[in-house]
């Protein structure tokens, strides 16, 4: 297309989104007046880069700008990739009682830092953590500091129960993005930790991680070991008996057993009903079970059991902005993708997916499911809005766009 036909497309297409031209380019990194002269004509997008940062921020894919189909981005950014090798360093590198080679800060200011970030794990927008790559990069020098004090007299104990939520965010963010092993190695970490606690309820804490954090290929076992936390966790926390139950159900329906999913999810409704919030702040960063989580896992187990959009009722019922952003990305992903698989819905699926990806990207992306869906959405996609949204989609999750 002509220069000056690619400034005119991008005018429109920040119009159609309804974006002023300094907001525009603010969102692609560019000045307001450099994107000014690119959408008159004056300047040409003569970069790929410059067309990648305007399609992002229009949150369209390239082609839709210059109506020639460009090699898909790829879904693992290197700053997520360089998080996850730091994160596979420090869980394997380092086991409760040994000491980094880097000098603890005051214990004090490290369970300060702390309590922030598990807080804005649960808030959205600028005030909050941040992406999965963000997140990290704060949680590594946290562990660190918390295994220096651990392993000193003075502030062992103090330090250890901290630490054991650290190695659980650690496991937490592995899960959802899907990076091989590392959850069971902090699972292991969580153990660890709890042995030198020698405290029921932290020893029950750390079982239901593990359970938690098994590999898919082991649904049976995962059953095995959340049942038995269940039925054992010190009953003064309900929080770990509640989650230990949601974890069942969702081992349960991984095998398809819907009456026995059911069965756990009925009962961690009720242990959910007894807890006050709607996200119990205990233990701070891990489990936050209440009512919101059990019914973000009830459409997880809805659209295992293939209830497609029917799982609409359930999902209208859940108040995801009570929890963290990481699983609120959750609920929208499965919600999302459910309604997807009904083309008379697939119009409110994409949203709920596009939600999704505000919240959490990364997550969203590594997500075989929702890759699985927007792919096969992709051949039927026409010109109208969906099918410019969903190619937009697409191509930011690496998938090559057709049409």
């Amino acid at each position: 297309m002509p220069d000056n036909n690619l400034g005119s497309r991008v005018r429109e297409l920040r119009a159609w989104r309804g974006l002023d031209l300094r907001v525009a380019a603010d969102l692609a990194g560019l000045s307001y007046g450099y994107l000014g002269k690119l959408e008159r004509g004056d300047m040409p997008i003569n970069s790929r880069q410059t067309l990648e940062a305007i399609a992002w921020a229009l949150r369209v894919a390239p082609d839709e700008i210059t109506g020639v189909t460009p090699e898909p981005a790829g879904h693992a950014s290197p700053e997520l990739h360089d998080a996850a090798n730091s994160l596979a360093d420090l869980l394997s590198g380092w086991w409760v009682g040994e000491v980094p080679d880097t000098p603890g800060r005051p214990l004090p200011e490290v369970l300060a830092e702390l309590r922030a970030f598990h807080a804005s794990r649960n808030l959205n927008g600028p005030r909050g953590a941040g992406d999965y790559p963000t997140q990290v990069a704060k949680l590594i020098p946290l562990i660190r500091d918390l295994l220096v004090a651990a392993a000193d007299p003075a502030t062992g104990r103090e330090a250890l129960t901290p630490l054991l939520t650290g190695y659980h965010v650690a496991g937490s963010i592995s899960a959802r993005l899907r990076l091989p092993g590392m959850p069971s190695m902090a699972a292991e970490r969580m153990q660890q930790v709890a042995d030198k606690l020698g405290d029921p309820v932290w020893q029950s804490v750390a079982s239901w991680g593990r359970a938690h954090f098994i590999s898919s290929t082991s649904r049976s076992r995962q059953y095995e070991l959340a049942v038995s936390v269940a039925d054992s966790a010190p009953p003064d926390r309900p929080e770990t008996r509640g989650m230990a139950n949601l974890t069942a159900a969702l081992a349960a329906a991984a095998q398809g057993q819907a009456d026995v999913a059911h069965t756990h999810l009925t009962e961690a409704a009720g242990i959910a009903e007894r807890i006050e919030p709607d996200t119990s702040p205990w233990p701070a960063g891990i489990m936050q079970f209440g009512r919101t989580n059990a019914g973000i896992f009830r459409v997880s187990i809805g659209v295992e059991l293939g209830e497609g959009a029917r799982i609409a009722e359930v999902a209208s019922k859940v108040r995801p902005e009570t929890i963290s952003s990481g699983r609120q990305a959750s609920f929208w992903a499965d919600y999302g993708r459910a309604l997807m698989s009904e083309r008379k819905h697939r119009g409110q699926g994409l949203p709920a997916l596009l939600k999704a990806e505000v919240l959490a990207p990364h997550q969203l992306y590594r997500d075989p499911f929702v890759r699985a869906v927007v792919s096969s959405q992709l051949t039927t996609a026409g010109q109208d809005t969906f099918g410019r949204e969903l190619r937009g989609l697409a191509w930011r999750m690496g998938l090559a766009p057709i049409g």
